[in-house]
């Protein structure tokens, strides 16, 4: 529900204070991006995957990362801005030096399910590496020392209770949380509620691409059924070679991401398709691939007549990337929400930027809730 408020100015801090949980390559290309686009102006030409250069009044520029945390021992202790670009990272360099954040150095986190077991049976620069003497930092105090107002998760997938720490001590530090990650907080109405009692913003689950295997799925399957094609069957399986794929190899880690994905793709159907009908998840881990996804989709259907009629589509994406500019998005959304005193998810800017939202809406109509939200229109 929206709730309209024509006549309320609200008081806007120029800073957005935001702390990173995982330091890996999306958290590289979105601190890339921030200092590569830190002169970007509202009449400049517009920045590609951003909805606006300036979202609310709020320039990119105004980003500042305040705190970060990692257990990998070759980030842990570094400069933020030296530690992005650190193995096992290996997403496109698109900006080559950055030149702030160098006094936020990165702190170890408690590693608790944030590491897969077999990571350590591959290289070092394939692989996390974890330094057991170093005991982890108190993440809670580190927020709140740091003057954060914006937690960010970018935890591996299967890393249900390190998302679950870093929730909890969003909540207990005061921030507000975007979980791009499916280990599902902000869309369980359990967490939800935490973060709405605490009158904190949240925003999540698992981040969308720009152009992705997901977005893509999700339009054309509405596609076909906004033109009366009855689906019979549909795959969708990705292959890469980042850390994200590397984990994905043990299976048991992934019940949520698929979960998420393929919600995501049953949502936009008037009714679900069977579960034998519909297969959506990771396939392999391919080294050389590097940050590179490559997704493989097929849409099987039936039109008049019942004469059948498919699609496959290839899909090639600098993985990382393609959702930074969705999380400055999100990230000047739940600002927003911080200066106006909302609480709780985000449903707008949720289901723009989110694989597994708290309430599914189309795309098209999702942006343009976040659009009137930006004018000013209230969630609750």
């Amino acid at each position: 529900m929206f709730i309209y408020f024509t006549r309320v100015k609200y008081i806007m801090a120029k800073e957005i204070r935001v702390a990173i949980a995982g330091i890996g390559n999306c958290a590289s290309s979105l601190v890339q991006g921030v200092e590569y686009y830190k002169d970007v102006q509202a009449s400049d030409e517009p920045v590609p995957g951003l909805m606006h250069n300036v979202f609310g009044g709020y320039k990119i520029s105004d980003i500042e990362f305040v705190a970060a945390f990692d257990v990998d021992k070759r980030k842990v202790g570094k400069p933020l801005n030296k530690a992005i670009f650190e193995k096992p990272n290996n997403t496109k360099v698109f900006q080559k030096e950055v030149t702030k954040w160098g006094n936020v150095i990165v702190k170890k986190g408690p590693v608790l399910d944030g590491v897969a077991r077999h990571m350590a049976e591959y290289p070092e620069d394939q692989s996390f590496r974890v330094d057991g003497k170093q005991r982890p930092c108190d993440v809670t105090k580190e927020l709140k020392d740091s003057g954060a107002e914006i937690l960010m998760n970018y935890m591996p997938v299967g890393s249900q209770e390190a998302t679950e720490y870093y929730a909890k001590a969003a909540l207990d530090a005061g921030c507000a949380f975007i979980n791009c990650m499916p280990a599902f907080i902000v869309s369980d109405p359990e967490w939800e509620k935490r973060f709405r009692e605490k009158g904190l913003p949240c925003a999540g689950c698992d981040i969308k691409a720009q152009v992705g295997a997901t977005i893509i799925h999700r339009v054309l399957a509405k596609l076909f059924s906004d033109r009366g094609v009855k689906l019979t069957g549909t795959y969708q399986l990705n292959v890469g070679g980042n850390t994200d794929f590397l984990n994905m190899i043990e299976r048991s880690r992934l019940k949520s991401k698929k979960v998420s994905k393929t919600e995501a793709v049953q949502s936009q159907l008037p009714v679900p398709m069977k579960a034998d009908k519909i297969h959506i998840g990771p396939s392999d881990y391919v080294p050389w691939l590097k940050d590179q996804k490559i997704c493989f989709l097929r849409i099987e259907g039936e039109k008049f007549g019942r004469v059948p009629v498919n699609i496959e589509v290839r899909l090639s994406v600098e993985d990382s990337p393609n959702s930074a500019g969705c999380t400055i998005d999100c990230i000047r959304a739940i600002k927003l929400a911080l200066d106006r005193k909302i609480s709780g998810a985000l449903t707008s800017i949720s289901a723009y930027t989110m694989k597994h939202p708290i309430i599914q809406y189309p795309d098209n109509v999702a942006r343009q809730m976040v659009e009137e939200y930006i004018k000013g229109e209230r969630e609750r």
